[in-house]
């Protein structure tokens, strides 16, 4: 982990040369988060985020529970850019009450006159459970209750409506349930957004873990969403399979199926504030 952890360092520290007085393909995806993965997009320098994600319950609960709108889990997240190539951010799910921080740094930037083809970004991001464990006898339960993930996010913005993105993505999992399972898990994921209007896209993320890493009762993620950008946020409204909304819980977790109808209802806020370089908006 240790090695991991450095290659991401010497990563952050490569975009600094990387980025130079050059036109950048500009929104190859309209927000920072695509539905419950993040983009290859970073803050501006001196930009808070704040990022208010909420998820309801399974649909297929029914009307006794309202499809779901009855329950929900939200999460608070702050991210902060640093410099135009590098934000961090924290935030806390109600899920698992869990507590995460990350770091996200652009390496590479498609250019206007493609000489840079595609944009990469890497994360790196640690996230800890605070709930009571059941087993109050578990040893080590501090770190037990903790998970990485190390994602590297290659995009390129096709045409004025049309991006992709591939995210090859590891999960590591200090503790798991069973010994059927990895620590370790692997995951290819795409995504795709496609411009309708000037100011609503449709957006497409799916995560594919490799065989043999999970418990059997888990699923690859599929999401769906739709983006309406305003003057001042973003909303994000969208389905998915998964309620986590941290790569822990979406990469490893997911339980529901869109087959039986297992999908959860959705949406992200974003409010931007400018804290330097100008007054926010």
């Amino acid at each position: 982990m240790r090695k991991i952890s450095l290659l991401f360092l010497l990563l952050f520290s490569f975009s600094v040369f990387s980025q130079s007085e050059k036109e950048f393909a500009e929104e190859t995806f309209k927000e920072t988060r695509i539905v419950n993965g993040q983009s290859v997009i970073t803050n501006q320098k001196g930009q808070l985020k704040f990022i208010i994600s909420h998820r309801f319950g399974n649909i297929s609960d029914g009307i006794d529970e309202f499809f779901g709108l009855d329950q929900a889990t939200i999460r608070f997240g702050l991210d902060y850019g640093v410099t135009n190539w590098l934000t961090v951010g924290i935030g806390r799910s109600s899920f698992e009450k869990t507590v995460d921080g990350f770091a996200k740094a652009a390496i590479l930037r498609q250019t206007k006159d493609n000489k840079t083809p595609i944009s990469i970004t890497a994360l790196t991001s640690i996230a800890a459970r605070t709930i009571d464990d059941s087993n109050p006898e578990l040893e080590n339960k501090l770190s037990s209750d903790l998970f990485y993930t190390y994602q590297l996010m290659f995009a390129r913005k096709f045409s004025d409506r049309v991006s992709l993105q591939l995210m090859p993505t590891m999960v590591h999992r200090n503790l798991v349930a069973t010994s059927d399972e990895s620590n370790d898990v692997f995951s290819m994921g795409a995504a795709s957004r496609y411009q309708l209007s000037k100011i609503v896209s449709f957006q497409i993320e799916y995560y594919y873990v490799l065989p043999d890493q999970l418990d059997e009762r888990y699923k690859n993620s599929l999401s769906l969403g739709f983006d309406i950008k305003t003057k001042n946020h973003v909303f994000q409204l969208h389905v998915s399979n998964s309620q986590g909304m941290i790569e822990k819980f979406f990469i490893g977790e997911t339980t529901g199926s869109w087959e039986d109808g297992d999908i959860f209802l959705g949406f992200n806020i974003s409010r931007d504030f400018q804290l330097t370089g100008r007054k926010y908006k």
